[in-house]
């Protein structure tokens, strides 16, 4: 039988079996209808409900102008799939091609999507993260306990972690009127996604707010009374707050240990996959039944040195989804890259931010349009001659530009004094990212080296 024949029964009555109900597995699903995909089709998630969309859950939900049961992603076309949700994967044999579920269930498959996503990375202290206060924010759950407390009568609020969603919770709680608190380790808010640079900006926006910022500093330890709610949080430079709510937002957990033992390089960082979205195995050698996509999916992008990358971005797990459906039922000359520039926004204390790119590659940083002062401006990052990402306080309109900049491999630094005369000059300078190895919260890029299988992993304490 020819590959083409074998591509052929696949598509009119193969089995594939999608693990996330998330963004990325829905828009994938999708797909392979829209492409001729008329076999079974198994959707697999952990949570209660159908895809929905996340990134209200920190903006319009918390502030009730979203009711977090009314964010299910829009669809495009009915997928005609078998829905096994409030239970997830358990494990993965490979020999067997099955996913094994909690419930004891086994979901055969000719063809495997891996899209499980992110979790919040709990507070690290089991018995302090139970106390009635401590939250996270991750599902539509989350949101909407969140959202209850806030409105319950609380004053005071802490926010562990200064990354786009712990800056955006604290943003709501200004508007709502709540007195908060911000803890970060780091030395400025965004700095770990943006660089010091703008990271000075970000703390400037948030103290103007009204935000009892505090950077250079962890939270150590969380107290509760004698009934179990929160009352004090203890900071490293030993002074303690009295709060009534605590905010984890120490970033996230690529959902990936149902697959330890299973053979496939997946890991802390995520699960390795090349341009085409097949995943790699431990010894580095693709698969053709396994594909992954969205927030767990770690892949080489020619634009940045073909490291792998792993993104946290809306438009990211919509596009890869779309390449990773397209190429499980097609034969190999006909399958695609996915080439998809990296781009994300946050709103914030009333500033629309947005990157484009992956600034935490760049060496060195010009303000190519406005200025750092008004809190409204382009900054434009370089690497090794080029332009390599741009990010924007209020520049939005910019970024289609510098998109094509960053694509077409346009030298650094860049000669743009036409475009704004308020910049006068376009001497680079260090965009001040921290170092390295003590990460701080909140990059929507993750640069995770060359070697799918790198197993050289040095583990972070999970607190601020």
């Amino acid at each position: 039988m020819s590959a083409d024949t074998d591509v052929e029964v696949l598509r009119r009555q193969g089995r594939i079996v999608v693990v996330g109900a998330s963004l990325a597995g829905l828009r994938a699903a999708e797909t392979l209808r829209e492409q001729g995909f008329t076999g079974s089709l198994t959707m697999i998630g952990d949570e209660p409900y159908e895809p929905y969309d996340r990134p209200p859950l920190s903006k319009q939900a918390l502030l009730g102008r979203a009711r977090p049961e009314d964010t299910a992603l829009p669809r495009r076309r009915h997928i005609d799939a078998e829905w096994r949700l409030g239970v997830a994967a358990e494990s993965l044999d490979r020999g067997a091609k099955q996913v094994r579920l909690t419930n004891g269930d086994t979901v055969p498959y000719d063809r495997l999507l891996i899209a499980t996503g992110t979790r919040a990375r709990p507070w690290f202290h089991p018995e302090e993260a139970a106390l009635d206060g401590v939250f996270v924010l991750r599902t539509r759950d989350d949101s909407a306990r969140l959202r209850r407390k806030l409105t319950g009568g609380v004053s005071r609020v802490l926010v562990i972690g200064a990354g786009f969603t712990g800056s955006e919770v604290a943003s709501a709680c200004r508007e709502l009127g709540l007195q908060v608190t911000v803890a970060e380790r780091g030395p400025a808010p965004l700095a770990g996604a943006l660089g010091g640079v703008i990271g000075a900006v970000a703390d400037r926006l948030q103290r103007k707010h009204g935000v009892d910022l505090r950077c250079g500093v962890s939270v150590v330890a969380l107290e509760g009374d004698d009934v179990g709610r929160l009352r004090q949080a203890h900071l490293s430079d030993g002074s303690a707050i009295d709060v009534e709510v605590a905010v984890v937002s120490l970033g996230a957990l690529r959902n990936t240990e149902w697959l330890a033992g299973s053979g496939v390089a997946a890991g802390p960082r995520g699960v390795a996959c090349d341009a085409g979205c097949r995943v790699f195995d431990v010894n580095g050698i693709v698969t053709d039944d396994i594909y992954a996509a969205g927030d767990v999916a770690r892949s080489p992008h020619p634009l940045f040195d073909y490291q792998f990358l792993a993104l946290e971005h809306w438009g990211n797990a919509v596009e890869q989804a779309g390449i990773a459906a397209h190429n499980m039922i097609c034969a190999g000359p006909d399958r695609r890259p996915h080439l998809w520039l990296p781009m994300f926004w946050s709103t914030q204390f009333g500033v629309n931010i947005k990157s484009v790119g992956v600034p935490s590659l760049g060496d060195q940083l010009v303000v190519a349009q406005g200025t750092l002062d008004e809190d409204r401006f382009v900054t434009v990052y370089g690497y090794r001659g080029r332009v390599i990402a741009a990010a924007a306080f209020d520049g939005a309109k910019w970024m289609g530009f510098y998109e094509h900049q960053i694509a077409s491999g346009a030298p650094f630094p860049p000669d743009y004094r036409t475009v704004d005369r308020r910049t006068e000059t376009l001497q680079p300078i260090d965009p001040a990212f921290p170092n390295p190895h003590l990460p701080t919260h909140g990059a929507t890029v993750t640069l995770t080296g060359y070697s799918p299988s790198e197993r050289r992993v040095s583990f972070v304490p999970a607190h601020a």
